[in-house]
């Protein structure tokens, strides 16, 4: 059989809390790079959007909304062309606030993908803003905001614990916390033949 190899950015980046137009430069030097060094799928840190230490700012509308904002800059862009993006930022669906990985292609969202198991011990008060995922293995259709289907063309997106299906394999992500539980989603998502595995996290020193 022949073998394939994939390029793979993984991005440690330096973000703050709030700090959406920084973090958003951070994201698209980091994109930038990835790209001069040949790979076609970037996966960025948990939470890099808004920053992971948002704390109770989680609870305002304005920083998913402002999560939003950068993700279209990114959409608009030339930074998705040809290039899978993993990006970490909080999505509210369907009334509940859940820490997700956007997966985005060529102006398109594919994949929301929320994280299944929330840190909630030590520094980590996790389960205080989000809401874990339930529906293993299950996806939901997630309404995207106006002007988010406006430079897309679509008005909705794939929301849960998917397995995105490419032209040359299958891809599947998890965040932090979900490594360390006894159902570890890289051995479920196995059995769909999944072929390529991410794990985002994010420093224990955080801002």
């Amino acid at each position: 059989m022949r073998r394939r190899l994939a390029t793979l950015a993984t991005c440690n980046l330096n973000q703050w809390a709030m700090d959406f137009e920084g973090n958003l430069r951070r994201i698209r030097a980091s994109i930038a790079a990835a790209r001069q060094a040949g790979a076609t799928y970037r996966v960025g840190p948990e939470l890099e959007v808004c920053g992971y230490g948002c704390e109770d700012h989680f609870y305002e509308l304005d920083t998913a909304d402002h999560c939003w904002e950068a993700l279209q800059v990114l959409l608009c862009g030339d930074d998705s062309h040809d290039m899978l993006l993993d990006v970490g930022m909080p999505v509210i669906h369907r009334g509940v606030l859940y820490n997700c990985r956007v997966l985005l292609l060529n102006g398109k969202v594919l994949l929301i993908r929320p994280k299944l198991h929330l840190a909630n011990d030590g520094n980590y008060r996790e389960t205080r803003y989000f809401a874990g995922w339930k529906h293993k293995g299950q996806l939901e259709s997630h309404s995207l905001p106006r002007d988010i289907a406006a430079a897309t063309g679509q008005d909705s997106c794939p929301f849960g614990d998917g397995v995105l299906c490419l032209a040359d394999g299958m891809l599947a992500s998890e965040t932090c916390e979900e490594l360390f539980t006894p159902q570890v989603r890289l051995a479920a998502a196995s059995p769909a033949a999944a072929a390529v595995f991410d794990t985002l996290q994010h420093s224990a020193a955080f801002c």
